[in-house]
């Protein structure tokens, strides 16, 4: 993205030239601002801000001068023998040294020192500066990128900062503390699964490099794992079943737990005062006191584990009968019972649980 954005930058200062030396018509001054604005919006490209013009200006060559170059070339190569005379002079440019000369280097190592000292300063800004004359003379230098990375994470600027770092690493993939600096500013952006990765890189080259360790459990204790990566899992616990919570306001009195199937059996043996110790109307087993049998309470555990004793509560028979009871209407006939299939069901249970005691 920097390269295009150094053509944005280019394009944009062309044209705000164009405005100034009358170039534009002043009826079209107006939209041609306009469209410079979009354009600038659309690449991230402020003109107002200096460090960023600083960092990606071409100055002080400019879009009209390089394509000057680019047409004469052109035309060159189109005359006769003008490739022939070319490919010499791409041979002598290829066996040229292509990186920076000493001198270059020099004066490079001092910006880059005058920078370190803004940075002891707190002075980021003029840090930036500093490391941007560096890499405008030596821009194989993946220190000079690092560096300004670090600056601009210290005034808050970690997207710039991930730009430089990564600047860094191209230039110097061996270069381990790019890889801080880019793990640092994608942190800092809350990317932390980036950050994780960059820290990673880094530790594939320096797997004993603590600051990198270090950056890399911090970063993936805030990895927030995708919700889908549970959709598959089992509950680490089943769910408490009906029966075993709290009642339902729709359910009879007495609950749905074994209390209240103690208190459901004593009404259908005696009533609501308690005289669960006699047998039953009309030749009705003596319920109340099947409770004190072993067998009887596993088997009202089991009903209350696989929904059954739920399911008996809201049968709509028992409820009138219970309702019944309680207003003094008297016990059920075992007719009564017997002409509801669950009900039948459970009595023929019970009954079988009171002949075995």
């Amino acid at each position: 993205m920097s390269n295009k954005q150094r053509l944005v930058l280019s394009i944009i200062d062309f044209l705000n030239q164009s405005i100034d030396d009358g170039t534009v018509k002043q009826d079209d001054k107006e939209s041609l601002e306009v469209a410079i604005q979009c354009i600038g919006e659309a690449f991230g490209i402020d003109p107002s801000d200096q460090a960023q013009v600083d960092r990606l200006s071409i100055k002080p060559a400019s879009l009209l001068s390089v394509f000057d170059v680019f047409l004469k070339t052109k035309d060159k190569l189109a005359t006769p023998g003008g490739a022939s005379a070319a490919i010499p002079s791409t041979s002598a440019s290829a066996a040229a040294p292509s990186g920076p000369t000493a001198a270059d280097k020099a004066a490079a190592e001092k910006f880059k020192a005058t920078g370190n000292a803004h940075m002891s300063a707190k002075k980021y800004n003029d840090a930036i500066k500093a490391y941007t004359e560096a890499i405008t003379r030596d821009p194989t230098n993946a220190v000079y990128y690092s560096n300004r990375a670090a600056a601009y994470s210290s005034k808050g600027e970690h997207s710039s900062a991930v730009l430089d770092a990564e600047k860094a690493i191209e230039a110097d993939p061996s270069f381990v503390k790019a890889y801080h600096r880019l793990g640092h500013a994608q942190y800092s952006l809350s990317d932390y699964k980036a950050a994780a990765a960059a820290f990673r890189r880094g530790l594939d080259i320096d797997p004993s490099n603590a600051s990198l360790k270090t950056g890399l459990q911090n970063a993936e204790a805030r990895i927030v794992p995708d919700d889908s990566s549970y959709d598959d899992m089992p509950p680490l616990e089943p769910a408490p079943t009906r029966g075993a919570s709290a009642p339902d306001a729709d359910a009879p009195a007495g609950g749905t737990g074994l209390g209240g199937m103690a208190d459901m059996l004593r009404n259908l043996g005696g009533g609501a005062d308690g005289a669960g110790g006699a047998g039953g109307a009309g030749g009705m087993p003596d319920l109340a006191s099947l409770m004190g049998n072993p067998m009887m309470m596993q088997m009202a555990q089991q009903m209350m584990q696989n929904g059954g004793l739920e399911r008996l509560m809201q049968n709509p028979a028992l409820a009138n009968m219970m309702n019944r009871m309680q207003s003094g209407g008297g016990m059920p006939s075992m007719s009564e019972l017997m002409s509801d299939p669950a009900l039948r069901d459970i009595a023929s249970q019970f009954g079988a649980g009171g002949a075995q005691r």
